[in-house]
């Protein structure tokens, strides 16, 4: 494996951590900074509404940029954002260093997506995505406990003060490891500029997987959002085992995000319709056993898995689609995030509207159906469709230039 890989993969393990880590220190910070739980909850959702308007304007504006000099930035950013938060002493610069982090969250995982392409051969891309966001699924099993039981030892700040050193060792691995060929950008493309990436989102194939993404990433996490409620309201387990769950789910999602990055580069459009296809089931299914306790740690296990198993496949997907334009593979990133949001206001609606803890399960299997839905189409009419021209270094997104191409090894 590159050690440039393993880089990218610190890199979305410090940020995975900073997306999740803050759902277990939620009390302390209210508390400590004097404010409602209500007010605390927007250190999440405006994290959630940065990394979507993040993902498209840094992408953007970074465009003509050589794209590891990008990465080492954002990740720089991400650290001077964690810095922040743990300095903090009023909500007001918490939830700005909390803003400030999540802006190269979007950005980092598309083009990061990117450059790890470029550094195996085309028939492992999606494995090369796969090793990156693994940083992220792992960040998800250790995020909450990880916070917890720092905060609870030492504070809330110690917890980003952690964070804040994961970030320094990732800008250093991504300077020293990341080779420079990786993110090297065309001259024509840099004098192009950003045209090129717009006219990528001409293609309906591009239109149609950042849809299946929105309500794929939409129907899990808006079960997911309310799964606590579920666990001690329906199943009956204490509120002292949701964290383990949690880890069962998080579990699932690391190994959804191996098989699944390894299955899509043998066949990528059957693998997305085979995880969304059992995400809608097991939710589905969630939804009718969720009163047993013994079906319900699988069936968690299982949305983790299938919850992930077409991340890296919808990445490689819509790039490929859009012919490697870096706005394309960053707005999957926001489309995702604007999935999250949309999944939670729905299973909440369902709440409210006297439904029951199971009902943002069934949901959440409804959302999903009609992203397989649309994953089907996508599929069917994407077989003979050519991507968009968009100039010699988008295409180099999965075709990089010869002098730009590293030696060749055994494998």
């Amino acid at each position: 494996m590159p050690a440039g890989l393993v880089a990218l993969g610190l890199g979305g393990f410090g940020i995975g951590l900073t997306e999740f880590v803050i759902a277990g220190l939620l009390p302390q910070v209210s508390r400590d900074l004097d404010v409602s739980e209500a007010a605390a909850g927007w250190l999440i959702s405006g994290y959630a509404l940065s990394v979507a308007i993040g993902a498209i304007l840094l992408t953007a504006a970074t465009n003509r940029v050589h794209r590891k000099a990008v990465l080492v930035a954002l990740v720089v950013l991400f650290v001077l954002g964690n810095l922040l938060s743990a300095v903090a002493s009023t909500y007001a610069v918490a939830l700005l260093g909390r803003v400030v982090a999540a802006l190269c969250h979007g950005s980092f995982f598309g083009i990061g997506s990117l450059v790890a392409r470029r550094m195996v051969p085309p028939e492992r891309a999606s494995r090369a995505v796969a090793v990156m966001f693994a940083g992220l699924t792992v960040a998800n099993v250790l995020g909450v406990p990880f916070g917890a039981l720092v905060g609870e030892r030492w504070g809330w700040r110690a917890t980003f003060w952690a964070i804040t050193g994961i970030g320094v060792l990732a800008v250093a691995a991504i300077a020293v490891w990341v080779p420079a060929w990786a993110g090297a950008v065309d001259e024509a493309h840099r004098a192009a500029g950003l045209r090129p990436q717009l006219r990528a989102f001409r293609s309906r194939q591009v239109w149609l997987t950042l849809a299946a993404t929105a309500l794929g990433y939409g129907g899990m996490f808006g079960a997911f959002s309310y799964i606590a409620y579920t666990f001690t309201e329906v199943t009956g387990f204490s509120s002292a085992d949701v964290s383990w769950l949690l880890v069962v789910y998080g579990s699932g999602l690391v190994i959804g995000n191996v098989v699944g990055g390894r299955a899509a580069d043998r066949d990528r459009d059957r693998t997305l319709i085979a995880s969304l296809a059992g995400l809608a089931a097991t939710l589905a299914v969630f939804g009718l056993l969720a009163e047993g306790r013994g079906a319900s740690v699988v069936l968690v296990f299982l949305m983790g898995v299938f919850g992930f198993a077409g991340v890296p496949g919808m990445i490689t997907r819509v790039t490929d689609a859009a012919a490697g334009a870096p706005l394309a593979a960053s707005a999957n990133v926001s489309a995702s995030n604007v999935g999250n949001a949309l999944g939670a206001w729905l299973g909440g609606l369902a709440i409210s509207a006297g439904l029951g803890y199971t009902a943002p399960l069934y949901v959440g299997a409804a959302v999903v159906a009609l992203g397989l839905a649309v994953m089907v189409v996508a599929a069917h009419t994407g077989r003979a469709a050519p991507p968009p021209s968009c100039g010699p270094d988008l295409a180099a997104g999965h075709t990089r230039p010869e002098q730009e191409r590293r030696p060749s090894t055994s494998r």
